[in-house]
């Protein structure tokens, strides 16, 4: 592709994906099927319609369309619609509520412990685990803390049945045989488990960071133009459209979901773009620049994992939401994450320049 059919692919990404948006908005909004936040500090996002990762369907749909001879695009957008097509079973999947959980503050003048957690005086927590439910009557008998809230939660397939559907997914895009080496060396018969282990760690990272206004889709666009701007610099050249595409589906979307978001993505959005970004790196054989790229949510996802780990305690899991649990705003959560993405592709590309 040259410079101008590039730049077409591009822009019929990012209008498309602005209709199909606007359009998948109002039929949500409609149905009424909306997020309610289980994080306290997002309580006033209720009511603000999800599984808007739809509208990335239909873009991915109408790419197929007019690119389909074209093999690399071909192959990420088939992989693209399938993990949409998980991300989206999950969703419906939650639309039934499992549970309903108390919200308490603590009314005392002292620390308590509650589950696993220290609560100050003052301070709301969610009464999530089986250890917490267990204690909060005998606090509530004392007087120590006082019920604000209830929050409902929804039913999720178990942890089993999510990877699965993630390594049918690898599985899928190592099946075509494309992907035969990576980071200059020849995988062989490594290439399959090397692909899926890569699809659930690319899904897994983007849809643990998908919880704040624009956040999921900020980080995976700037990755996405870095990705282009490495392609560009050090080629080849067909690094950029797969990188092209990941970016118009995320600054389309943006229109709608940047601070204060009037929809949000869902897993069937979240999955779009951790497949995409995954397809799409292992496609392109950049895997160095591509995990740098996404090191923010990386690093999200092993502090959450030393968190349920019993290494260290977090109030509110994931990072983000312990940032935004002890003061620190939305906005600048997202704008330091941003910038920190930002920060890190910039040293990726200065690396390669100047020492790799």
């Amino acid at each position: 592709m040259n410079n101008g059919e590039m730049l077409i692919l591009f822009l019929i990404t990012l209008i498309a994906t602005i209709f199909f948006t606007w359009y998948v908005k109002r039929i949500l909004l409609k149905a009424r099927i909306a997020d309610s936040p289980i994080v306290s500090e997002h309580r006033h996002k209720r009511g603000t319609p999800t599984m808007g990762g739809i509208a990335f369907l239909f873009t991915i749909s109408l790419i197929i369309s007019l690119y389909y001879q074209n093999t690399p695009i071909l192959i990420l957008s088939f992989i693209m619609l399938i993990g949409g097509i998980v991300g989206l079973v999950d969703d419906l999947i939650g639309l039934k509520i499992k549970e309903v959980q108390k919200i308490v503050v603590n009314i005392s003048d002292e620390v308590i412990t509650l589950g696993r957690l220290d609560v100050e005086p003052q301070e709301e927590v969610r009464v999530a685990t089986p250890k917490a439910k267990s204690e909060v009557d005998k606090f509530l008998q004392q007087g120590k803390v006082e019920v604000v809230g209830e929050v409902p939660i929804k039913t999720e397939p178990g942890e089993l049945e999510k990877i699965i559907c993630q390594i049918v997914i690898g599985l899928f895009l190592g099946l075509t045989g494309v992907i035969t080496t990576l980071g200059g060396f020849e995988l062989g018969i490594l290439a399959i488990p090397v692909v899926i282990i890569g699809v659930i760690g690319s899904i897994n990272s983007v849809n643990l960071i998908d919880g704040m206004d624009g956040l999921a889709a900020g980080i995976v666009g700037i990755a996405s133009i870095a990705c282009c701007v490495y392609g560009y610099l050090f080629g080849p050249l067909t690094i950029i459209p797969p990188f092209l595409i990941l970016a118009g589906l995320c600054l389309g979307f943006l229109v709608f979901n940047k601070h204060p978001a009037s929809i949000f993505m869902g897993d069937t959005g979240s999955f779009v773009l951790g497949t995409g970004y995954a397809a799409a790196v292992l496609l392109c054989d950049i895997p160095y620049f591509g995990v740098l790229a996404l090191g923010v949510p990386i690093i999200s996802v092993i502090v959450s994992l030393l968190h349920r780990a019993h290494i260290i305690k977090l109030p509110v899991e994931p990072l983000h939401h312990t940032l935004n649990h002890y003061g620190m705003s939305e906005i600048k959560i997202v704008l330091t994450y941003w910038g920190s993405t930002v920060v890190l592709c910039i040293v990726g590309i200065l690396a390669k320049m100047y020492i790799f």
